[in-house]
């Protein structure tokens, strides 16, 4: 069902990155108490928002983006795909 999604509208399909694996004093996290991370890679995007007077908006966010969003955004595909809008975005990771 993954491979076949096609987000609408201004919503995107973002692939989740990896959560911490350790603490920053070097203890491992336990599988069970890992938090869900809040980056991810861009899969797909809609065709964008329609404004009052009926005018399709591109969306500004693309496919093969890595974007950083809230932590309770989105709509959960499985354990490590989402459903976002793209107000749901707080930024775009830029690579050095």
């Amino acid at each position: 069902m993954v491979d076949k999604l096609r987000p609408l509208g201004d919503r995107l399909f973002v692939a989740r990155l990896g959560s911490e694996e350790k603490t920053q004093g070097g203890l491992y996290i336990p599988e069970g108490s890992k938090e869900k991370g809040q980056t991810g890679t861009v899969l797909a995007v809609g065709e964008g928002r329609v404004d009052n007077q009926g005018k399709v908006i591109a969306l500004k966010v693309n496919v093969g983006d890595k974007v950083f969003f809230g932590k309770y955004a989105g709509t959960d595909v499985d354990d490590k795909h989402l459903v976002l809008r793209e107000d749901d975005i707080l930024g775009v990771l830029e690579s050095k």
